[in-house]
């Protein structure tokens, strides 16, 4: 049998503050906080809102993040993250159930110490997480690590050709400022992250909890091939130089590269040019996100891709160019962590079980900083996530608050006594 939680834990106040933030953010399509927009800033002001009943400090770092701080007898830090901004037509949960359940372990902290625990306890709200406007995923965790490429992320551009660097001096934040955010790292001892597990695998082992390994790598590029624009009419099959048809190749080919070495390939996205019903396809770009938890896998998958893009282009007449979009190795959590958030979900829900991460998460570049870190996994409903029908059942929320909160206390005294 499960023990208790902590008198001052309120679970069921998590589920309602999430339905609120659903209603002022979303619409009938889905959640509408996508990164550096208004309503992102308007989730954000409701945050602030929250966080204003307790006596945390808060303040945005140079890449954007959002910092409250509920200081304590000790500069040591234990920092609990995750981040408002969702896809467009997203879940109600993906990233806000993070910050949202930090906040009750907060609500908790504050009332059992009277406002000043033994080490400090920091939520943080990472900008960017999802990458949806510029494809750039975990852009204020990695500026935050030191990860970020800035050559990479200073020419990135939206659909409507807004520049990285211009839709963050909007929103007050200087771009050849952001690796600055790093100073944040001082005297952080741990990092946890809860999130929705956004697959099956919880739902199929019909468990509510899950504690996560690790994340795997990716490799995210944008393919581009280069033929010939000529009249649909008066161009006959072979001679035709069809960017597109060198590019549509490659969507069985990815699915070949995973029966072989395991791991996901995505096609995500196709732009073509000119893009009109005349004409034969002169530039097709594709974009190919490609995961495994192995690297020497990772890195064959990516090369195989490589070589059949070639392969494609020369037998079409065509050209291909490759850009990276970003990269991130296999990253493995704390060991130590990982008991402990084993403990928890134990103590919480009966069960327990352990599995890696197929999506990103702000976690890997916490971790890749050095800092120990782990993270929970809640089943998802349907096992669907970027989706407007992202949902799980609200006993698993409050189970997961309460476990958050268990592991929370654990790495406090974990944090005291190394």
């Amino acid at each position: 049998m499960k023990a208790d939680c902590h008198p001052s834990l309120d679970p069921k106040r998590t589920v309602a503050d999430l339905k609120e933030l659903r209603t002022l953010t979303g619409n009938d399509d889905g959640a509408q906080r996508v990164a550096f927009t208004p309503v992102w800033q308007d989730a954000r002001d409701w945050l602030k809102g929250k966080m204003s009943e307790l006596p945390v400090e808060s303040h945005l770092d140079a890449a954007g993040n959002l910092w409250f701080t509920l200081h304590g007898q000790s500069d040591q830090s234990l920092l609990i993250g995750g981040h408002i901004d969702s896809v467009p037509n997203g879940g109600w949960l993906d990233g806000c159930l993070n910050l949202i359940a930090g906040l009750e372990v907060i609500r908790r902290i504050n009332a059992e110490y009277q406002g000043r625990p033994p080490i400090t306890i920091r939520l943080v709200d990472w900008a960017d997480e999802e990458g949806a406007r510029f494809g750039k995923s975990l852009f204020g965790s990695s500026a935050f690590s030191g990860n970020l490429n800035m050559d990479e992320a200073r020419d990135l551009t939206d659909k409507e050709g807004v520049s990285l660097p211009t839709a963050l001096e909007t929103c007050g934040i200087n771009f050849e400022a952001v690796l600055n955010a790093g100073t944040e790292r001082k005297n952080a001892a741990a990092y946890l992250e809860l999130h929705i597990e956004q697959g099956p695998v919880l739902l199929d082992l019909n468990l509510p909890l899950a504690t996560v390994l690790g994340t795997c790598g990716v490799e995210r590029w944008s393919i581009t091939f280069h033929g010939q624009a000529a009249h649909s009419g008066s161009t006959p099959m072979n001679r035709r130089k069809d960017a597109f048809l060198a590019a549509a190749q490659m969507a069985p080919e990815i699915y070949q590269i995973t029966s072989r070495h395991g791991g996901v390939c995505t096609i995500g996205s196709c732009k073509t040019k000119p893009g009109i019903v005349t004409s034969v396809v002169a530039e097709c770009t594709l974009t190919l996100d490609q995961r495994h938890l192995d690297p020497d896998a990772l890195a064959t998958m990516l090369a195989e891709a490589r070589a059949a893009s070639q392969r494609f282009a020369d037998e079409g007449g065509c050209t291909v160019h490759w850009d990276r979009i970003w990269q991130i190795a296999p990253v493995l959590f704390d060991k130590s962590l990982i008991s402990l958030c084993d403990e928890a979900v134990r103590e919480t829900s009966g069960t327990t079980h352990r599995m890696p991460s197929g999506p990103l998460h702000d976690a890997a570049e916490v971790a890749l900083s050095g800092i120990p870190t782990v993270m929970m996994f809640v089943q998802s409903l349907h096992g669907i996530s970027h989706n407007k029908i992202e949902d799980t059942l609200e006993e698993h929320i409050e189970l997961s608050v309460e476990a958050l909160d268990r592991l929370a206390s654990k790495t406090i005294e974990w944090i005291l006594h190394r």
